[in-house]
């Protein structure tokens, strides 16, 4: 009897273990759909930036472009600055060449100068605006980088409880094994004594232990009725 309740009640537990496995599992599984959902949208947008109409692209070809031609100036005005520097008793020479200059070529000198000047203008707002768009473009991408990474850090967090909690029910499960134990065993050895003194009654004395009952329970009927009637 004792080995036959111990197993059932091992079987009862592995199969609340089980259950628990089970639901543990799902949670997990829908978890992990979760991340696996972030991570490919994360790996789309990844992706679509090497696509050839992107907008990211070009003006990234266009700064490269801009860059390109901004350091060719520098070095043509390093090299100018360096010729100056080379003859510094002459620095002036430069000036006073367009003394023997005709009128005409200086004007035309002063035209071509005047156009480099305003080329130069509309580089520079150009510049002006590109920073500003791709300061706010950069904005936006991080702002849109900080969600994602606020959203992962909670999909992990939550992950990390689902685990902790799960741990812990896996710790708690064995400690409520030996109380139930126990509680079996008294019922089964109450359960025994009960069987045994009905074995004896019926066994051992026969007619004697059936006249006793009797009589016991007509010396308690008088006991009630007076405890009843007595308030009366």
């Amino acid at each position: 009897m004792m080995a036959k309740e111990d197993s059932r009640f091992d079987l009862s537990r592995l199969r609340a273990e089980l259950e628990e496995e089970k639901e543990m599992k799902e949670m997990l599984e829908e978890s992990v759909c979760d991340l696996r959902r972030t991570i490919k949208e994360l790996q789309e947008r990844l992706f679509s930036v090497d696509e050839q109409g992107n907008e990211w692209k070009t003006r990234y070809e266009t700064q490269v472009e801009l860059n390109g031609h901004l350091d060719r100036q520098i070095s043509h005005i390093q090299d100018r600055l360096e010729d100056m520097r080379g003859n510094p008793t002459d620095r002036l020479a430069f000036i006073r060449s367009y003394d023997d200059m005709a009128v005409e070529t200086l004007k035309q000198h002063l035209k071509l100068l005047t156009e480099k000047r305003s080329d130069l203008q509309s580089q520079l707002m150009d510049c002006h605006l590109q920073i500003e768009h791709e300061g706010k473009a950069f904005h936006r991408a991080n702002d849109e980088r900080r969600a994602y990474l606020t959203e992962i850090a909670k999909l992990s967090s939550a992950q990390e409880t689902q685990r902790s909690q799960y741990s812990t029910q896996r710790q708690r499960a064995p400690g409520s094994k030996p109380i139930r134990g126990k509680q079996i065993r008294r019922k089964t050895q109450l359960g025994s004594n009960k069987e045994g003194e009905e074995a004896e009654d019926v066994n051992g004395g026969g007619g004697d232990s059936t006249t006793e009952r009797k009589s016991q329970k007509k010396n308690r009927l008088p006991t009630r009725i007076t405890k009843e009637t007595n308030p009366d």
